[in-house]
This record gives structure tokens, sequence and C-alpha cells, in this order.
């Protein structure tokens, strides 16, 4: 399957870093390799091209590699701060004009989105404990249970008393084709559970960039009345914000796993306020307006969110085998 999302945010990060002020930038006047114009600058005028000249060692290119992935832009260190501590000013400075000095923000949002999701990963990298939906013929879902080294042999008991007195029957009667299908791939699921949440993995990065269009929706719609926002105004909200909650999602994860002592879910209680300053200062808003909009906004994401969680999982289900 492939990695949309990750290529899209690994590429993205290459905006964090600028190149490095010793790379082989061909003279002036120079004529530009690839339409022969006078060269003017480090791109052309005409064609755009690049005007560095690649050849040269490979020692060479990996040392400048290295040190452009270490040569942060400016740009970073001074929107990041802007994110964290004054998210309205950010998406605010961003609307009226002022873009040079910020990371693009489809930009930030995918990186940090990667960032997530590869922390996550590498975290909970094993089978999810003792997830079993009900199935018939519980043999072969049995021996690949016994079989599976990434599950504890006091799992592997459970699992296999909860497989033994499973059963999945849809409907009454004569089941349909669709119920047969689902029947067959829940069953399949079941006895390969680490291909199943693999399935849940490659698809969960897809999934959780639904929240960007649900979250500039759900705006537009409260802010409906507001003729001095667009849909464009909404979005760029929207990353900066759903940006944020991905860096405390992030941070919240590796400092509950990596340091001690662990903190739970108590930092999470920031997104909230985060967004109640992050809206008024961009919408301008009253506090009891910001409120009852907040509430609207959870209320609506978290229906949402239930329906790209059953999408999800109908998805993984519907990729791996089944007869």
């Amino acid at each position: 399957m492939t990695k949309e999302f990750e290529t899209a945010g690994f590429l993205s990060l290459g905006g964090f870093f600028r190149r490095g002020a010793q790379s082989e930038i061909l003279a002036p006047g120079t004529p530009c390799p690839n339409c022969q114009t006078p060269l003017e600058g480090a791109w052309c005028h005409k064609c755009g091209q690049l005007a560095e000249d690649f050849h040269r060692s490979t020692a060479k290119l990996l040392f400048e590699s290295v040190r452009e992935f270490f040569d942060v832009d400016n740009r970073a260190w001074q929107t990041l701060p802007d994110l964290l501590f004054r998210p309205g000013r950010l998406t605010r400075a961003y609307l009226e004009g002022h873009r040079a000095p910020q990371v693009p923000p489809l930009r930030l949002f995918l990186v940090v989105l990667v960032l997530l999701f590869l922390v996550g990963v590498n975290i909970g990298s094993t089978v999810p404990r003792n997830i079993v939906l009900p199935t018939n013929n519980p043999r072969e879902q049995l021996s690949r249970i016994e079989n599976d080294k990434n599950i504890s042999e006091a799992d592997k008991r459970e699992i296999e008393s909860d497989i033994k007195s499973a059963h999945v029957q849809f409907g009454n009667g004569k089941p349909s084709a669709r119920a047969k299908w689902l029947e067959a791939h829940i069953k399949y699921a079941v006895a390969h559970q680490t291909e199943f949440w693999q399935a849940v993995q490659n698809w969960a990065e897809r999934f959780a960039f639904l929240m960007l269009p649900l979250s500039a929706l759900l705006l537009g719609l409260l802010f409906v009345f507001q003729r001095r926002f667009f849909l464009y105004d909404h979005i760029i909200f929207s990353m900066h914000s759903l940006s944020f909650v991905c860096l405390l999602v992030t941070a919240t994860i590796a400092w509950n796993h990596y340091l001690r002592p662990d903190l739970g879910g108590w930092p999470l209680f920031a997104a909230p306020v985060h967004l109640y300053f992050h809206m008024r200062g961009v919408y301008g808003s009253s506090v009891a307006g910001t409120l009852f909009r907040m509430f609207l906004l959870f209320i609506g994401s978290a229906i949402g969110a239930t329906f790209i969680v059953l999408g999800l999982l109908w998805v993984a289900v519907a990729s791996v085998g089944g007869a």
C-alpha cells in the first residue's frame, strides 16, 4: 500500500530547512544548463531551473545533505513559538498577508501529522491485546493465535477462550451476499490480527487528514453569518489548530512512554484552552460566543470523528483477506 501522506510529510519537511551557503551555485553570466539563458541569480529567470552544479563528489554531496538537515530555517523558530503560545497572532498574520516569515500551514500540518504517527507506531508497534471479534470455525484462528509471537501467553489464553465462545451471524435466516462478505472478512481479521492492525495503521493517516476538511466545514457553519470570513480563512485556522493538537498528542505520548512520572492524559486539557485563545484571537468573538461555538465544534467534531473511525475500521477489514 502506498504511503502518500508519509511521502508528502517528508517532502514538506524540506520546507523547514534551507540550502547551505556553500552550495555549488553557478556564477552569474553562466549559460543555464537547461535553456542556455545567461544566469542572473540562483535560479534561471527564464525556465526557473535551479542554477546549481551537481557534478561533485559523493562525499561532498553527503556532507551538504547532513549540513542542510541540521541547518534549520529561521521560519520554524518563528512559527512554532507563535503556534504554541500566540496562535491567534500566527493565523491572523498569515491571513493578513505576512506569510514569508512563517512555515506554510499545510506543510506544517503534514509534518506534525507524520511525526504523530511515527511516534505512535514506534511506541505502540505491537498488536493490541485482546481485540477479538466473534467468529465461526475457530480451528484455524486458534492455530494462528498460538503461533503469533507478538502476543503474550496470558493474552493467548484469553483470546482463545473468547474465540471458542464466539459466533458470528448477521440477520435471521439465510444471510445476504453482503453479510457473507462481511462475515468472511471479520473472520479473517480475527485470525490474522497482525495483518488487520497493520492495515489500520496504513489507513489511519489518510483518515486522520479528514479532520481538516471536517473542522473547516464546521467552522464555516459556526461563522456562516459573519461575511468577513471565508472558507479559506477557516482552512488556515484549522491547519494551525490541528497542528497544535498533533504536537500536543505527540509530546504527551512520548513523555508518558519515555519519561517519568507518567502524566496520563492531563496535558491534553491544554487543547481547549489553546482553541479558546486561538478562536478569540482570529475571529474576535466574545467570551460567551467563543465558548458556545467551542461547545458546538466539540459536538460536531465528536460525531464526525466517530464516522471517520468507523470508516477506518471498515476499510481496514475490507483491505485484509477473506473468502
